[in-house]
């Protein structure tokens, strides 16, 4: 594996963890695809650095797991100020 992919899985998994970030925040942040982002937090990154690969697994399952309820909170956002127009 090439060496700059290795360091960007790694500074993904940090940004993940220290920003308590969703997949498609860090992968805004970091200029490449949602895919990429999770290819690398999840397979490359199990290789590289196991216990940093479970802490940002952790990160993400909480964001899957509340998905829903954000995005019910945007939709919710999103009407509430066409009404107000």
């Amino acid at each position: 594996m090439k060496t700059y992919i290795e360091e960007r899985a790694v500074e993904i998994a940090n940004y993940i963890i220290e920003h308590n970030a969703t997949v498609r925040q860090a992968a805004k942040n970091f200029g490449v695809s949602k895919s990429t982002v999770h290819k690398d937090v999840t397979e490359r990154l199990s290789q590289i650095n196991p216990s940093l690969a479970a802490q940002t697994r952790k990160v993400i399952d909480v964001n899957k797991s509340e998905r829903h309820i954000r995005g019910g909170m945007a939709t919710k956002e999103k009407y509430a100020h066409q009404h107000m127009h």
